[in-house]
């Protein structure tokens, strides 16, 4: 079993093509891993809300998910709000679900 801590370690790959993409069963080993978040989009994709105590920490997280996507090259959509921000990672070019989003989500996890 794969833990926040592993996937937190590990890198983004450049990946293409559904070939990639994530069976229902291997999305969800890896999701039991990431407390509170959930498939959404009939599995195409997994979100996260994060509770802050004010906009400026709320900013804060932003920002340091800002630096850690472009690090990694896989870029969340996000809904930021006065105490919150929506998380929601889906790779585009496999056209559902990869590594890179639970890698991504698991970095998410540590900063906050």
């Amino acid at each position: 079993m794969t833990t926040l801590a592993q996937l937190a370690a590990r890198h983004c790959k450049p990946l293409k093509g559904d070939a990639h993409r994530l069976s229902a069963e291997d999305a969800a080993a890896l999701l039991s891993a990431l407390p509170d978040w959930e498939l959404v989009e009939h599995g195409a994709a997994i979100r996260k809300s994060f509770r802050f105590k004010d906009y400026y920490r709320t900013m804060a997280f932003v920002n340091a998910l800002a630096y850690v996507a472009h690090a990694q090259d896989h870029h969340p959509d996000l809904g930021v709000y006065y105490d919150h921000v929506v998380v929601r990672y889906s790779t585009h070019d496999v056209g559902g679900l990869s590594d890179n989003d639970f890698i991504c989500a698991a970095k998410a996890d540590q900063l906050a």
